[in-house]
């Protein structure tokens, strides 16, 4: 690919930030307490990238002056090299810069309360070897937190390479004004002794049963890359990576059919239902507060990844808006995934065709936990998407053997939370144009009666959501519940419309009570379905700034007007994930929790799209 003039749904590249940044230098916009919480690219208008021309390429810019705690977004022309625009922020923090998590723990352990508290608790001989860390402080509109606030929780480690999270220091809370680098109050309580349980996971000795697996490909993978665009077995699309979203995808078509023009999970809210004074506060947004694509991993062969990768590295802005490398944030690779179809007939003879999936994936560690974003697409038209959650768990201490109505006792004395992790993903759908409508079926049984005269006879239904407000759905397993996205310019030889059809798996929405302040911030995550009118300003289910934000914006704000759905350009917001309640099994490091969702085609095609397949290479199918 022509890097001088790059596919306008390209990633940012290393050039790009580095001529921005110099724009912003030029204007100046910089001075030496200037900082970059988030960098991303701003995508063009969808029409200009639908006709196929050029397209500017440009950046957004968030500015934090740390000196005052002001911060503001500016757009800048790479292609130009003009600013566009220069707006203050207001409601809501930007991102954390990863600087100021050192600056966290820096300020408390200098704090004179924060060192008499550890005196008091007999741990003054164990300063040094404390880990302080610096948690987003929700927002609950107290007079002392009206700027850029944080709040440090205490743990403990035997040596550098010990895990602190097993070691916690419970009921010390340090709540920190990060501009004004200064300690706003400490909540100092209880007496509960600190956890003794190792917390090591990575030393243990290793079983030998286990025999090698090796996935080999002799001819070379199935895949064709060029640039960011790739093409697979009949899909065509285009992989992105930013430093909010993290891995996005673009352009998604089936032999030569558009059914997604972008999909991306923007924003995850992880609150918790403790009431203790250390925890009830902890809700974080991984997206908007900490950045899941600033987080990502550099992923490696053979242990994130088996068979044979290609690798996408990214580029994103520093703390200082310098270009940096992320080698190998997206992997992608094929996998055996068992039968797709298989028919014995009535003389024996069988016929079987094997499926196999493309699996583009990345991983984010925010603290304690780690995240796994994988999408598959798979050889009959089917899109599933799988949110992988592993890590470490979230602890505080108690007394051993004392039941706590929110936590549970994972190890001796170390409680963790009951919390959640809810992903919203954003799917702006193209099913064979822009130009859809969305319906809920459910399926359902027939009295018994006239319609059912043996009380066995249950049918389907079929209902349009036509505005915002009717699209607020939550997934209902017991009716086999699916949200069917039709193309109103395109059927099939049925004269039935092409679709395609949102799948959900059972799993709860928020748990958080309507009062509550995790509640108004996350709104988004009180229901499994959303469907708004595309708008190109929307991209975040919490609005852009969910830091230490009141509450009301994005799709609460969004969908308050009731906008009209139907036969339109649509854009899809499924909610999913797990609520955890912690078991000893998750201690010290956690199996992985999946959830996700799947697309299916569903008239889309006349006939089975993948009766083509060959049968196995091996030739047993037909021994």
């Amino acid at each position: 690919m022509n890097n001088a003039q790059p596919h306008p749904l390209d990633p940012l590249t290393a050039d790009e930030l580095a001529a921005g940044r110099a724009v912003l230098e030029t204007r100046g916009l910089l001075t030496e307490t200037t900082r970059f919480p988030q960098v991303l690219p701003v995508e063009p208008d969808k029409a200009t990238v639908l006709a196929g021309g050029p397209a500017d390429r440009r950046i957004q810019f968030t500015l934090l002056d740390t000196a005052t705690g002001q911060a503001a977004d500016v757009v800048v022309s790479v292609t130009a090299g003009e600013v566009l625009s220069h707006e203050k922020c207001t409601d809501g923090q930007p991102a954390y810069l990863f600087e100021e998590y050192a600056l966290a723990e820096a300020i408390t352990k200098a704090s004179p309360e924060w060192q008499a508290a550890m005196h008091r608790r007999g741990l003054g001989d164990r300063i040094d070897q404390a880990f302080c860390a610096p948690l987003a402080p929700g927002h609950f509109g107290r007079a002392d937190e009206t700027g850029r606030v944080i709040r440090s929780l205490t743990f403990l480690r035997e040596d550098d390479t010990d895990n602190p999270w097993s070691h916690p220091v419970e009921g010390l809370l340090v709540h920190l004004d990060l501009t004004e680098q200064r300690v706003l109050r400490i909540e100092d309580d209880g007496e509960v002794p600190v956890p003794a349980d190792s917390g090591r996971y990575g030393h243990h000795s290793a079983r030998t049963t286990l025999k090698p697996i090796e996935i080999t490909q002799p001819e070379g993978p199935s895949f064709q890359v060029d640039g960011s665009e790739v093409k697979w077995e009949g899909w065509q699309l285009r992989v992105g990576f930013n430093a909010r979203e993290g891995l996005t995808l673009h352009q998604l078509s089936f032999q030569d059919r558009s059914v997604l023009y972008r999909a991306s999970v923007p924003e995850m809210v992880v609150p918790y239902g403790d009431t203790a004074a250390s925890r009830f506060w902890i809700s974080y947004f991984d997206a908007g507060e900490y950045l899941l694509g600033k987080n990502g991993n550099s992923l490696r062969l053979g242990c994130d990844c088996l068979g044979v990768i290609h690798y996408f590295d990214a580029f994103l802005a520093d703390d200082h808006g310098y270009p940096v490398q992320v080698p190998n944030a997206i992997c992608m690779h094929e996998e055996d995934y068992g039968i797709l179809w298989k028919h014995t007939d009535l003389d024996g003879n069988a016929e079987v065709r094997r499926s196999r999936r493309l699996v583009i994936s990345s991983i984010s560690t925010i603290g304690n936990y780690d995240y796994g974003f994988f999408w598959y697409l798979y050889l009959d038209g089917t899109i599933e998407v799988e949110a992988k959650a592993t890590g470490i768990v979230f602890a505080g201490a108690g007394p051993s053997g004392v039941p706590q109505p929110h936590a549970s006792e994972i190890a001796p004395g170390l409680f963790a939370p009951v919390h959640q992790h809810l992903f919203c993903a954003r799917l702006d759908f193209a099913v064979d144009g822009q130009r859809n409508s969305v319906y809920e079926v459910d399926t359902v049984g027939v009295p018994t009666g006239d319609d059912n005269p043996y009380g066995n006879a249950f049918t389907w239904r079929a209902k349009e959501l036509r505005t915002e407000k009717e699209a607020q759905r939550h997934a209902k397993p017991a009716t086999a519940r699916v949200w069917e996205v039709r193309s109103t310019e395109h059927t099939n030889r049925l004269g039935a419309p092409t679709a395609y059809q949102l799948v959900p798996r059972p799993s709860a929405t928020l748990m958080a009570q309507p009062e509550s302040s995790v509640h108004k911030r996350a709104t988004f995550a009180t229901n499994h379905l959303w469907v708004t009118p595309y708008a190109p300003d929307e991209r975040f289910p919490a609005g852009d700034r969910p830091g230490a934000h009141p509450g009301g914006a994005g799709l609460s704000a969004w969908t308050a007007g009731d906008r009209s759905i139907s036969d339109t350009d649509v854009v899809l917001w499924h909610v999913f994930g797990p609520t955890h309640i912690p078991r000893p099994e998750d201690w010290p490091v956690m199996p992985v929790d999946y959830s996700g969702f799947t697309l299916r085609p569903y008239g889309f095609f006349d006939r089975n799209p993948a009766l083509d397949l060959p049968s196995s290479a091996t030739g047993h199918c037909h021994e």
